[in-house]
């Protein structure tokens, strides 16, 4: 009986010490702006809501940190109460994963831009078989092109209604995305209008050399698909190895731990398989 009290005198003593300790952290954070700590938290804000803004995701970056710290302190609270196991595992789950996920969606919507460039140089170009003004064909191919490249001529137009010319946007939409891809279509653009010629058999080209690049690229993947399975393989079959040996033969690898000379072969062992998993990769990262 002694024992259970004092239990939960421990339980709900930690659970008051993690509510102060988190009370005082955020009391810092409001009641000092100059501090370290508030900066930190006011430059993570800033860093998540500039990167959901640039997917046009309007949703304040406050809330989503918020939200992390808010699920950190539910998580410590439970783990007061119930003793989760591995609850550090779902602090850091909470901690890394979001800015990880907004960073993922990032990755995935250039790629979703960079495979409509080939249609984006295309529709440019039979725009501007229509009318000789580059301005006035970007802006009627704007209704043609689907989200997510949409979004960002939208964007573009607004700006030159605002006062910006055409290159400025051109420019400030290539900032925006951050694609090699999408920096090369809209150079391409750029230069054929300042140096004139025939911008729209410029543009045709452009957009089957992507095609072209877009074909090759299908193909290396396809061809070193079957290479980075036998990497992945290479990479667990020592584990498995071992494990089903030491299974068969219990005290297998038992020599390998009795002396100088076992740590030294399975330390060897042991480079050689990161090596070789390092070559592996470096084989099988082909870039066009």
């Amino acid at each position: 009986m002694g024992k259970d009290i004092t239990s939960d005198l421990l339980k709900w003593g930690g659970l008051g010490l993690i509510t102060v300790a988190l009370f005082l952290i955020g009391w810092s954070i409001v009641a000092d702006p100059q501090s370290l700590l508030w900066r930190q938290w006011a430059r993570y804000v800033a860093h998540i809501e500039r990167q959901l803004r640039l997917m046009f995701i309007f949703t304040p970056g406050i809330r989503v940190a918020q939200g992390q710290v808010g699920g950190v302190f539910a998580i410590l609270i439970l783990h007061a109460l119930v003793d989760i196991p591995f609850w550090w595992a779902f602090v850091l789950a909470v901690i890394f994963l979001p800015p990880l996920y907004i960073e993922q969606m990032k990755e995935k919507r250039v790629l979703a831009i960079e495979a409509q460039v080939d249609g984006f140089l295309m529709a440019l170009s039979n725009a501007l078989k229509a009318t000789p003004s580059v301005a006035d064909a970007f802006i009627s191919i704007q209704p043609l092109i689907p989200p997510p490249l949409q979004q960002e001529i939208e964007l573009a137009i607004k700006e030159m209604r605002l006062g910006s010319s055409l290159d400025q946007s051109l420019l400030h939409m290539a900032g925006r995305v951050g694609s090699r891809q999408f920096d090369t279509a809209l150079s391409a653009v750029l230069i054929g209008r300042q140096l004139g010629g025939n911008l729209p058999q410029i543009l045709d080209t452009t957009a089957s050399t992507f095609r072209e690049m877009a074909r090759l690229e299908g193909f290396v993947r396809s061809k070193t698909a079957e290479g980075k399975a036998q990497l992945f393989v290479l990479a667990v079959f020592p584990f498995g190895m071992v494990y089903a040996l030491n299974a068969l033969q219990p005290g297998y690898f038992n020599e390998l731990s009795s002396g100088i000379i076992g740590y030294i072969v399975a330390i060897l062992a042991g480079i050689f398989w990161i090596a070789s998993l390092l070559v592996a990769r470096k084989v099988l990262n082909v870039d066009i």
